[in-house]
């Protein structure tokens, strides 16, 4: 960790022991005027924010973007990945594994069903079937595993 990231991390530590009169000095050095309010809760994120923003660096265009998107419309996109959310409703994916046939099938809210249990992703699925952390695109095969993306990119 840099000297920069540990003196942030420790400032921050410090904030809500600093007085009101401190934490308006600290405000008054990272930014050009004060807020409109005066609710130390407010300043403290706001203070900590920008001490992150100092000792990490500040979020990419594409990252602020999305989330004054999300600001202005309220609407937070979809998460699930591609593969998931290209299926239709009623469709079954079927995968044996240790020499048993198991039957998938996406619902109409876009969960998936496993022997009537419902599943938010396919990963949660993958994950009772084999009892380990495993993507279920990869798992039901439609996506390539990383070891077949890297021979696809050698070739």
């Amino acid at each position: 960790m840099t000297t920069q990231a540990s003196t942030a991390i420790a400032k921050i530590a410090q904030l809500p022991q600093l007085s009101m009169e401190h934490l308006w000095a600290l405000w008054d050095d990272l930014f050009e005027r004060r807020p409109g309010h005066h609710q130390r809760t407010y300043l403290e994120s706001r203070i900590a924010y920008k001490l992150q923003e100092r000792a990490f660096g500040c979020l990419s265009y594409h990252v602020r973007r999305k989330l004054e998107l999300i600001g202005e419309t309220g609407d937070v996109p979809n998460h699930k990945r591609r593969a998931e959310s290209e299926l239709a409703p009623g469709t079954t994916l079927v995968r044996e594994y240790n020499g048993i046939s198991y039957r998938v099938r996406v619902l109409d809210d876009g969960r998936f069903d496993l022997d009537g249990r419902p599943f938010k992703s396919l990963s949660a699925v993958s994950r009772a079937i084999t009892g380990t952390a495993y993507s279920g695109p990869v798992f039901f095969g439609l996506k390539p595993t990383s070891r077949d993306r890297k021979k696809a990119a050698r070739a």
